[in-house]
């Protein structure tokens, strides 16, 4: 038996040094050419098609206000040029959409603050550089956007595959059970944020933190929850959070809500565990609004459920997202899963050491030839995460970064072929200078898009809605 567990690991570390010797890690900071003729707003347009229309222009408005915000609404155009390079074939359980934004805090089911990676609507298996590109391109965007120079970039990117590199390393050295447990515990771990974050008047990171704690259903409930007529409901506040009965919509919904709501709620309770299901069960469902939410996600189909438990002190909320095709899907082929719900959730449960207890999904059937997907999870359950604006120092911006590069290697190797990818990586700074090349690169290919996109608001190819509340 030990000499099969020792061959198989020496097989697996031959696989990255095959691929290494096929595709050169100097060969990850390429940037492919593009067809002649490509139209990245194009993509754009495309992947709006399918969502509510009267939301569009708000999702490309929020995309407007910076050529970060464009890179986060973008991820179907980085996929493309993702795909136009050879790559390591060497797969893990990609986030997907790994910029420094789908990083942060929330509460574990043991109540403790953890970092981890945070959005998994694009989540697919695929080659691991591929989160890294998206996450190094997104610091460099980010944080250019901030006002670093180039070179101070270059540092900061380097030093972010450096520590994905390290990590990988010393998670394929680990036991299994050693690398399934790994977290990183954000209240152990405050005080080598704070050695960074601190500044005269301020410890941003405490800010963080405390947002964290702040945030859950009952805090929720306070902000976005009426008393009406004496009916208890979500707070109209048009176009972020729309009650059912105020949408544009509501005469459609009215009619399919009964036959809609009853069928989502009991798919999504057949998703859980028994025990979850026991939990949910314990509550009732009281009001459902539309919630308008992130960047990239605007115009697709997102709500929140009020359900009570106890009573009014017993709030609980929830947020349903809708699940799309994975950008990824047209480069990397289908997802094994019969419903995008259900490909979000197992990608949440392979990558995150601590997912939500809530966590389920299901299929709306709206009607004989209409469904959509959906996904559920809790609302605010402490999520709060750094605004790359708060990171003003090449140290301070070194620590996220690293912190974001610990995160993903750990999801990388409980997901992967931890072994192979650390004999990809190997020893020398090779993966890190070329990492931080593509990210780079990638800025300025963004800032060309970003550019190509203004002009199309301009010339009013694109409509653009004010954003009532940036985010």
């Amino acid at each position: 038996m030990t000499e099969f567990l020792t061959t198989a690991t020496e097989r697996e570390i031959a696989t990255g040094k095959q691929r290494r010797a096929e595709l050169p890690r100097k060969a990850l900071a390429d940037l492919a050419p593009r067809p002649e003729g490509f139209d990245p707003i194009a993509l754009l347009e495309a992947q709006s098609k399918d969502r509510i229309q009267y939301l569009v222009p708000l999702r490309y408005g929020r995309m407007a206000s910076s050529e970060f915000a464009f890179l986060r609404g973008a991820a179907a155009i980085m996929a493309y040029d993702l795909a136009l390079n050879p790559r390591t074939d060497i797969d893990v359980q990609l986030c997907g959409d790994a910029h420094v934004s789908n990083f942060g805090l929330f509460y574990s089911p043991e109540r403790r603050l953890v970092f981890d990676v945070n959005d998994f609507d694009e989540t697919l298996p695929g080659p691991f550089e591929w989160d890294m590109k998206r996450l190094i391109a997104s610091a460099a965007v980010g944080l250019a956007d901030a006002g670093f120079s180039e070179k101070e970039l270059r540092t900061i990117l380097k030093t972010g595959g450096s520590v994905y590199r390290q990590v990988i390393k010393d998670m394929a050295g680990k036991g299994t059970l050693d690398v399934w447990y790994s977290f990183l515990d954000v209240e152990n771990y405050v005080q080598a944020f704070r050695s960074t974050f601190k500044d005269e008047n301020q410890l941003p990171i405490d800010g963080v933190i405390d947002k964290a704690k702040r945030s859950d259903s009952r805090t929720a409930f306070k902000k976005m929850i009426v008393f009406e007529g004496g009916k208890m409901g979500f707070r109209n506040d048009p176009p972020l959070l729309v009650p059912l009965d105020e949408l544009p919509e509501a005469q459609q919904l009215r009619e399919q809500a009964n036959d809609i709501l009853g069928p989502v709620f009991a798919g999504y309770a057949d998703s859980l565990p028994n025990d979850r299901r026991h939990l949910f069960n314990e509550y009732e469902l009281v009001d459902v609004a539309r919630k308008v939410v992130g960047v990239g996600s605007v115009g697709t189909r997102c709500f929140v459920a009020l359900l009570l438990g106890r009573g009014f002190d017993d709030p609980l909320i929830l947020q349903v997202k809708e699940a799309t095709a994975s950008v990824l899907e047209a480069h990397l082929g289908p997802s094994k899963y019969e419903t995008s719900g259900q490909r979000v959730v197992e990608g949440q449960r392979l990558m995150q050491t601590t997912p939500d207890i809530f966590l389920g999904s299901t299929r709306a059937q709206y009607t004989e030839d209409e469904h959509h997907d959906f996904y559920f999870r809790q609302f605010h359950d402490g999520k709060a995460s750094v605004e790359i604006s708060e990171l003003t120092t090449v140290e301070m911006a070194t620590r996220y970064l690293s912190a974001c590069a610990w995160t993903l290697a750990r999801a990388h190797a409980r997901s992967g072929n931890r072994e192979a990818i650390a004999s990809y990586v190997g020893g020398s700074d090779a993966f890190d200078t070329a990492i931080a090349d593509w990210g780079l690169a990638y800025r300025e290919r963004n800032r060309v898009d970003y550019e190509a996109f203004k002009a199309a608001i301009e010339s009013g190819r694109i409509q653009v809605m004010e954003d009532a509340k940036k985010k």
